[in-house]
């Protein structure tokens, strides 16, 4: 028999014992941390950054020197740090773009959390999710540096195969992770891209 599915599992205790704001947050220093994929003084951008966690999380691996933006449709609740900055707007709106470059003129990361609300359709959540990291890639064309670095959320499926061939033309090395954190009825996983060739 399958054991229950815990939404207060160990990660999400250890989120709370240590401060992060969600689960998730492990995902991403399990994903950062084993690659040492930001350094410090680097202006990242978070999509789909409500509750927060994926924001400490970058907050800790830029330094002070560095820079968070977060984007997400819904307000978070205050960080109470001067190195993130969060803007509340959908990623699907035209004027984004302007406003991420308002705040700086490139991003040396670009950092996706977004999913779509699940239907219960497998096929239309996969093609929702897809069509999320696609409209990350559109906006990292126009604000990622040459060189630059993406870790985009998806969910595998139809039309899986042909994103991460889409990911292979516009970056030296791209990588599928699926970190230990995740949950293990879950579908996603993690295109990890550097090297953005524009």
């Amino acid at each position: 028999m399958s054991k229950a599915f815990d939404p207060r599992d160990r990660y999400f205790k250890r989120a709370k014992a240590e401060g992060y704001r969600a689960r998730s947050a492990y995902k991403l220093r399990e994903i950062l941390g084993s690659r040492r994929l930001l350094r410090k003084g680097w202006t990242v951008l978070d999509l789909g950054c409500a509750p927060g966690g994926f924001l400490q999380v970058l907050a800790e691996h830029v330094g002070k020197g560095g820079n968070v933006v977060g984007v997400d449709k819904v307000p978070i609740r205050s960080l109470s740090d001067s190195r993130i900055k969060t803007l509340v707007k959908d990623v699907e709106d035209a004027s984004l773009v302007d406003e991420l470059m308002s705040l700086h003129s490139s991003y040396d990361a670009v950092i996706s959390d977004m999913a779509p609300a699940t239907t219960g359709s497998a096929a239309t959540d996969v093609a929702r999710s897809i069509r999320l990291v696609e409209r990350t890639l559109e906006i990292s064309e126009k604000i990622l540096r040459p060189g630059g670095v993406i870790v985009a959320k998806v969910f595998m499926g139809q039309g899986f195969e042909e994103l991460v061939a889409d990911f292979k033309e516009r970056f030296r090395a791209v990588r599928v992770v699926r970190p230990e954190a995740t949950r293990k009825r879950s579908r996603e996983c993690f295109l990890v891209a550097t090297g953005h060739r524009p």
